[in-house]
């Protein structure tokens, strides 16, 4: 188990204590995150002019805004992972039932080429019959 981290960060210009099982440079990341969304949301127009309450309401509802952007992004990822392995294991499988196809292809060349040798063999004993029987007469 992980031990847990405190570590101070500057957020908004005021220090803050954070803890969690998570990595210092992780909970630094966290706080980087919160100042620039505070950054860009100070240069929007009209955003200083709001109250403390309003400018908190608003940084939340971007921030939110964010993850669920995040998440349907990793939604969007993971149903086009699964279609792209659901894509492969049919290749797979068309490539193991084309293997199947050329091996079997090859089998009954090797016949037929061995049914084939019989054929002339047999044409030849059939030419050195006639021609004996010819010249018999």
């Amino acid at each position: 188990m992980s031990l847990k981290t405190d570590i101070q960060v500057l957020i908004g210009g005021k220090v803050y204590t954070l803890s969690g099982y998570e990595s210092e440079e992780y909970l630094q990341k966290i706080a980087l995150y919160i100042n620039n969304k505070m950054e860009e949301m100070n240069e929007a127009p009209n955003y200083k002019r709001l109250n403390s309450d309003m400018q908190k309401i608003l940084l939340e509802m971007n921030m939110a805004d964010d993850f669920y952007k995040a998440k349907h992004q990793i939604e969007v990822l993971e149903a086009d992972i699964e279609d792209k392995d659901k894509i492969e294991y049919d290749l797979k499988h068309e490539l193991i039932a084309s293997q199947i196809r050329l091996e079997d292809a090859n089998k009954e060349i090797e016949r037929l080429k061995n049914e084939n040798n019989e054929l002339q063999k047999q044409i030849v004993k059939l030419e050195a019959k006639t021609a004996a029987g010819g010249r018999r007469s």
